[in-house]
């Protein structure tokens, strides 16, 4: 299944499915939010599997008609993987870490589908990631890297806009991860039953239509079950909590001369299966 948060004709946020062309409203249900279906757990999931095949082919709102939000912007973590592709490693000349290196963003950060990046005038280095995340489906703590499948609902698309010239002033980066607007993410949560392998889908970034990314997901250093098993073993994470799985190789830093963002550029992320994240970039007023 394809979940989504969304917006008709200026009303309030619902949560939705996707069938088709068309959006089912989950409010029937009692769903307001896609975090909310996922903490019903597998009663929350099979309700909107039983609507979506009960529902009239014409049922629900043309996709064309709505507004698409960020499926999970009232996620309790937002936890970020930094260096975790081997390609990406290798073109900045780092060592392949032996220890995930871990970092957050807050929700002041989410930036819908569609909404423009920000950027700020404190920052010159402005910079894409495109990224491949999981999301958390049921409540982990402890959890063995074997059992990894068990704890995940499924995967979505995110763009880790980092301001360089704030990230590298100090040893953390928090500050240059986390402007307004740094962590556009979407269209949707795809359930973890329509993707066999998360461990082997293309990847691509484009800026203005030149590609700029152009990796797989198989390039990952510390893959979902080892990245459960060791965020687990310290924080315990709640359903909707989403994990960020780090950039592969081609971020604008990295470029000869670098390449960074400026405002009328339009980012494209897309991942297999999960479809594509598209965002303008604007200046902060």
């Amino acid at each position: 299944m394809r979940l989504l948060n969304f917006q008709a004709t200026e009303g309030p946020a619902q949560a939705g499915a996707l069938r088709g062309d068309r959006v089912l409203s989950l409010g029937s249900l009692g769903f307001s939010s896609v975090k909310q279906v996922l903490e019903a757990g597998e009663n929350g999931l099979s309700r909107v599997r039983a609507l979506l095949e009960a529902a009239p082919a014409d049922g629900g709102t043309a996709i064309s008609g709505v507004r698409i939000l960020a499926p999970l912007a009232d996620a309790q973590k937002l936890i970020f993987i930094g260096l975790n592709y081997k390609d990406h490693a290798e073109e900045v000349g780092a060592s392949l870490p032996t220890v995930p290196t871990v970092f957050s963003k807050f929700a002041n950060t989410v930036c819908n589908p569609d909404d423009a990046i920000r950027i700020p005038h404190k920052t010159a280095k402005p910079d894409y990631e495109a990224e491949f995340a999981f999301v958390i489906g049921k409540r982990a703590k402890g959890v063995d890297a074997a059992d990894w499948l068990e704890y995940v609902a499924g995967y979505t698309i995110v763009n880790d806009v980092s301001a360089r010239d704030l990230q590298m002033a100090t040893s953390q980066w928090m500050i240059g991860k986390t402007c307004d607007t740094f962590c556009p993410m979407g269209p949707y949560l795809v359930t973890a039953d329509e993707i066999p392998d998360p461990h082997n889908l293309r990847m691509e970034l484009l800026l203005n239509g030149e590609t700029m990314q152009d990796s797989n997901t198989r390039e990952m250093i510390f893959r979902i079950p080892e990245l459960i098993a060791h965020l687990s073993a310290a924080m315990t994470l709640e359903p909707g909590d989403v994990v960020s799985t780090g950039t592969p190789a081609g971020v604008g830093f990295s470029k000869k001369p670098p390449r960074w963002l400026r405002p009328g550029d339009e980012c494209v992320v897309r991942i297999e299966g999960l479809g594509e994240l598209r965002n303008p970039v604007i200046p902060e007023p």
